[in-house]
């Protein structure tokens, strides 16, 4: 039997631990992946938009991200998109392609990336430890018949520790992924 806090709190719950896993996708082990480029802004026609919005982007390899334009007009715009995200990347213009190498990370490198994913997975518990509050916080002014409460009190906390356990998983998973040459 569900109710209508615990369902919106276990709702909100997995939007934020689904936020948080995108956020990790973003943290690039040294393998290539299209997930690190394609949100790079590029200027394009008289706006901005994401690099996925005007290329192809693939993995040829574990080293190299190649992005084929579907203009090569906007070539020099994604090129210039790319060093002014300042990821570290050094593209190079191939014809109607552009490629980008993947430099090897360094220790240093690799353990930077492993701080900045332990902060988005600290971020992404506090976000579920604040959503139970606030369902919590709604629970006790909904009034309900305290057996109910206790119920529904007992179902969100579980749903909380779900949600942290499994930020705490991904996030093991990333590091070992961070830390495996």
């Amino acid at each position: 039997m569900s109710h209508p806090i615990l369902n919106d709190a276990v709702a909100k719950m997995k939007k934020s631990v689904d936020y948080t896993l995108h956020e990790f996708s973003a943290i690039h082990t040294g393998k290539a992946t299209p997930t690190m480029v394609e949100g790079v802004m590029v200027e394009a026609y008289g706006s901005t938009m994401r690099l996925k919005e005007c290329a192809a982007i693939s993995t040829p390899d574990a080293r190299l991200i190649q992005i084929q334009p579907w203009d090569a007009g906007v070539s020099k715009a994604i090129v210039k998109g790319i060093q002014e995200a300042n990821l570290g990347f050094n593209p190079i213009v191939d014809g109607k392609l552009i490629r980008i190498p993947l430099p090897e990370m360094s220790r240093e490198r690799r353990l930077e990336f492993v701080k900045t994913a332990h902060k988005l997975a600290e971020e992404g518990r506090v976000h579920v430890r604040n959503i139970r509050r606030d369902a919590l916080e709604t629970l006790k002014k909904a009034k309900l018949p305290e057996d109910e409460a206790k119920r529904v009190e007992k179902e969100i906390q579980a749903a909380t520790d779900k949600s942290i356990k499994e930020i705490g998983d991904h996030l093991a998973h990333k590091e070992k992924d961070l830390m495996t040459v």
